[in-house]
């Protein structure tokens, strides 16, 4: 499965998760900066958009029940005959506070979810770590609440190295701007989650719902 050594695992012995779809609650602080020449090494292959993009998401209830999450994608798939007309995330590192969604993860949409330790508020200051990595963010939300509806997509390469795997996460909600400080340790994400103050958004509350994989 495609990983950073920041989400590379041997375990296999995960509880089971139920498939998708996933309706989820969630709170969320996303941001992104321009890609780095680390983050265009670590890929995907193809045509890319140099941007990284990441987020803190707090699941309220899920099939799984309650937990929390990290990912990043250290670019954008552009987009094309198979991604569709819009950009998606390739993701590589991606964690997450219950054992149930590592399975949901790594099954069903392969995404390479290793467990972590998470605390603090996605809308404030928050962090989550791992052994040898380490990510905290301080947001600051500014300007109105505003009103949101739309989709992110992925596109992850296929277990086999070849096709892929796409999905898409659909979210209704609130909105508003904000800053976030953002530091990072570990293996690789020092050189491609770029520390510093970057633009962002927190979701305020919303309701999303992951979709089921196509393979192609």
């Amino acid at each position: 499965m495609w990983s950073v050594p920041e989400s590379t695992t041997d375990r296999t012995d995960w509880p089971e998760s139920s498939p998708p779809p996933w309706p989820a609650t969630v709170r969320a602080t996303l941001w992104w900066h321009r890609s780095t020449a680390a983050a265009r090494a670590v890929g995907p292959g193809g045509a890319t958009v140099p941007m990284t993009l990441a987020m803190m998401v707090d699941y309220l209830d899920s099939p799984v029940g309650p937990y929390r999450e990290i990912l990043a994608s250290p670019v954008l798939r552009a987009p094309g005959r198979r991604i569709g007309v819009l950009p998606r995330m390739a993701v590589p590192f991606i964690a997450v506070d219950s054992e149930p969604s590592v399975h949901g993860g790594r099954a069903h949409w392969s995404l390479p979810k290793v467990p972590a330790e998470f605390g603090g508020d996605v809308h404030g200051d928050f962090e989550a770590s791992s052994g040898a990595w380490r990510v905290t963010t301080s947001t600051r939300p500014r300007g109105p609440r505003l009103p949101i509806a739309g989709a992110l997509g992925f596109a992850q390469p296929g277990d086999d190295g070849r096709g892929l795997v796409t999905a898409s996460a659909r979210l209704r909600g609130h909105f508003r701007y904000a800053r976030v400080d953002v530091a990072a340790d570990g293996p690789t994400l020092a050189d491609w989650l770029t520390p510093g103050t970057h633009h962002g958004v927190v979701i305020t509350d919303g309701r999303m719902t992951t979709g089921p994989a196509r393979r192609r």
